[in-house]
């Protein structure tokens, strides 16, 4: 009955909400309906009937039924549903190519949205790409910043494709990120495979997410349609409550509400106290809900007294009754039948204790479960077979722990959202404080594969037994979750792609030459010197971290491989990066080292350029950077794509690290170098950066100390620190102490 009462209510208040927010209007003559849509303030179609020009609309009366728009985008959007809740539901275009039954393009289109003042809804919408053999990319704008993102949807046929999946053949998605105010989508179909397939068209889109299912009745529907539903973000103004409330002549919550901040963008939202329904923008717009007048409102047995945003129950004065007059509670029961009461308290209070040891039990057996549960995690997620491997490597410094999920939730703060340092298409990462005070990095995967849990646990072993100074430490594991939880170390100051591509931040050539060397050493590690070799199979500036002495960190083992000694290759499923992935593993699933050979050229490529890996807003020949670099070395135009202070005196470096880079790149992996061999060239380098830097060093100080000797030893010393840090760096600046003792010792 308390169901069926509290379902009537929500439906009762949803309802008058609708009716309240519906006829609240500044003046009769605004417009409350176009159409099946209504328009509640702040929006409006004429003037003193919207809050400021963001809320204006536009009613096309031309159309039957009449259609409405927002009016302050590039192009007109087609408004279907204004909400109080801060969104308001548009169509938006599909971008999409067709082709012929020869393969033959046919007939494509891109699609765009610019807004003015309301951002794309990131918790509503999903970016959706449709077809076979089909890369779906959206470019976005969030300020002065840009953002790329995009899936890959693969199938043979039609037939192949599955239906309402959210992920899988012939389709898949993608989530985008906040404040995005412009966008861009594209559609890039291969034309190399299944020429003769009967599939027209293939789709990119940014749709709202409950209101679509795939099917591949899509194929065709999509074609005609060409619009999809998307929802976008709505706020008022650009302060957050506690900024507007300073001001109260602008701040636009009404009596009897409450202020929100918006979490897409700057701005608040205002909506009616509990006990309250209409529109919080309007004076007198919040009005007392009468509980009194419907039953399902309240619960009174005799009496209701309605309060503001409130009511009250009491018993009937003219009788000898007592009691709170509430169904619920003791109701209202006259003086005869006091004995009775006693009898039904004494009944309630055995029942309560009941209800008591009732609830001690279920807590006790609630507890036992979640231990249960646990136990089954942790043996389904390889705990014992760990334990196992860990017991056979006592007397070693380097042991992967095995942490408790208690010990990683309250280091989380039980995986809180502001913990959240990263997330990708593995899962999440979060930063966690161990009770020692020690900082770490904690991944929470998506996705495990029970049946690999061996080869879980192998990798768990090795990866923390890995001791190389560049590679981020794997500290240990939980597996008392449903989804294993890796420990890392923490490194602080961002990837190497962050500083790359941030136009704020510049790497000298030098920094470059030794990030490049280090990570070099790396994989030549992992490849040659590991005790199992180990193929990371997704290496990229974006798992290349920086610590705050930018000594470089490899991280992001999730997809790595450990290779039998037995074995030169592997056979996997094709995983890793677009414009990073070797051609040769793409064609043919063969997994060897020589794959990440190739990611380590493009790398460099990008450490040379400044460009990205895959750049869909350059020209079509520009747009992969190592098929672009490639091209430069051969047709002599490198120092032209090459970043301009790269190339200021470090041409001869310049060339030979760009050979290094095209000899990595090359088609076939069997003519590729190994990593060792790509370490020590790259080693051989900075090797000697370092000494032709050092010489300068120890010139200039001597020179400083000759010529410029200002009588006191301690002051030519910090001079000479300061002129050394300029001209060479600062990675070894005793040579200011080596150079000036011997001076000062002999005047």
């Amino acid at each position: 009955m308390t169901s069926a009462r509290d379902s009537t209510k929500v439906v009762l208040v949803a309802c008058l909400v609708m009716i309240s927010a519906a006829s609240q209007t500044i003046h009769p003559s605004c417009q409350k309906k176009c159409g099946s849509v209504s328009i509640p303030y702040p929006f409006g179609t004429i003037e003193d009937c919207y809050m400021n020009s963001n809320f204006y609309v536009a009613c096309n009366t031309s159309h039957r039924p009449p259609k409405l728009f927002l009016w302050n985008v590039t192009k007109t959007i087609e408004v279907l549903e204004l909400s109080l809740n801060g969104h308001l539901r548009v169509k938006s275009p599909v971008a999409y190519v067709c082709y012929d039954e020869k393969g033959v393009l046919v007939d494509s289109g891109n699609s765009s949205m610019t807004l003015q003042a309301f951002p794309f809804s990131y918790t509503q919408n999903k970016f959706v790409g449709i077809g076979c053999d089909t890369l779906s990319t959206i470019n976005a704008t969030i300020g002065k910043n840009y953002s790329a993102g995009g899936c890959f949807s693969l199938c043979s046929s039609v037939e192949s494709s599955t239906n309402g999946s959210r992920f899988g053949i012939g389709f898949c998605q993608t989530s985008i990120p906040k404040n995005i105010l412009a966008y861009e989508a594209r559609v890039l179909r291969s034309n190399m495979l299944h020429r003769d397939m009967n599939i027209p068209c293939s789709y990119s889109l940014l749709v709202e997410e409950d209101s679509f299912e795939f099917s591949t009745d899509d194929f065709i529907k999509l074609q005609k349609r060409r619009t999809v539903s998307t929802v976008l973000d709505w706020a008022v103004g650009n302060l957050t409550c506690e900024e507007a409330k300073n001001n109260l002549t602008s701040y636009v919550c009404q009596e009897n509400s409450v202020c929100i901040d918006s979490q897409n963008g700057p701005g608040y939202l205002c909506g009616c106290l509990e006990g309250y329904v209409g529109n919080a923008y309007l004076q007198g717009g919040c009005q007392d809900i009468d509980e009194c007048a419907n039953p399902s409102l309240n619960d009174c047995s005799d009496i209701c007294i309605n309060l503001p945003g409130s009511y009250n129950c009491s018993c009937p004065k003219t009788r000898k009754h007592q009691g709170d007059g509430r169904k619920g509670g003791s109701g209202c029961v006259s003086n005869l039948q006091h004995v009775v009461n006693e009898i039904v308290i004494g009944t309630g209070i055995g029942l309560v204790l009941l209800l008591t040891g009732s609830g001690w039990l279920y807590h006790i057996f609630r507890k036992r479960k979640r231990a249960s549960l646990s136990a089954r995690y942790f043996k389904r997620n390889g705990g014992l077979m760990l334990e196992q491997q860990i017991s056979k490597m006592e007397g070693s410094s380097e042991r992967a722990k095995i942490f408790t999920a208690r010990e990683l939730k309250k280091a989380t703060e039980n995986f809180h959202e502001s913990r959240i340092i990263g997330r990708g298409g593995y899962g999440t990462v979060y930063k966690g404080i161990l009770p020692n005070d020690q900082v770490v990095a904690i991944k929470k995967s998506k996705l495990v594969d029970h049946s690999q849990t061996e080869q879980f646990v192998n990798e768990v072993v090795v990866l923390s037994q890995i001791n190389h100074r560049n590679v981020v430490k794997l500290l240990g594991c939980c597996l008392e979750t449903e989804m294993p939880l890796l420990v890392y170390e923490f490194v602080n100051n961002g990837t190497l792609f962050d500083h790359i591509h941030n136009e704020n931040t510049t790497l000298p050539w030098e920094t470059r030459l030794r990030i490049a060397a280090e990570t070099a050493g790396v994989l030549a590690y992992l490849h040659s010197s590991a005790s199992i070799p180990i193929i990371h199979r997704d290496f990229k500036s974006t798992n290349i971290l920086l610590d705050d002495k930018y000594t470089a960190k490899v991280s992001d083992f999730g997809t790595s491989r450990l290779v039998p000694r037995d074995k030169c290759q592997l056979t996997t499923l094709v995983q890793g990066t677009l414009g990073y992935l070797d051609p040769e593993y793409f064609q043919t699933s063969q997994l060897t080292e020589k794959s990440d050979v190739y990611s380590f050229g493009v790398v460099l490529a990008e450490l040379l350029t400044g460009r990205r890996a895959l750049s869909f807003d350059m020209p079509e020949e520009e747009r992969n950077l190592a098929l672009y670099f490639l091209s430069a070395v051969k047709d002599d135009y490198l120092f032209q794509i090459v970043e301009d202070f790269v190339n200021e005196g470090n041409s001869e470096q310049v060339k030979e690290v760009s050979n290094i880079a095209q000899w990595c790149l090359r088609l076939r992996g069997e003519e590729r170098p190994t990593m060792k061999e790509v370490a020590m060239e790259l080693e051989s380098l900075k090797t000697m950066t370092a000494t032709t830097s050092l010489i300068n060093a120890t010139s200039n100080a001597a020179e400083y100390v000759i010529g410029e000797r200002s009588g006191s030893a301690e002051r030519d010393t910090a001079n000479c620190h300061y002129t050394y840090a300029i001209r060479a760096g600062p990675e070894d600046d005793t040579i200011c102490n080596d150079v000036m003792s011997p001076l000062w010792d002999g005047r």
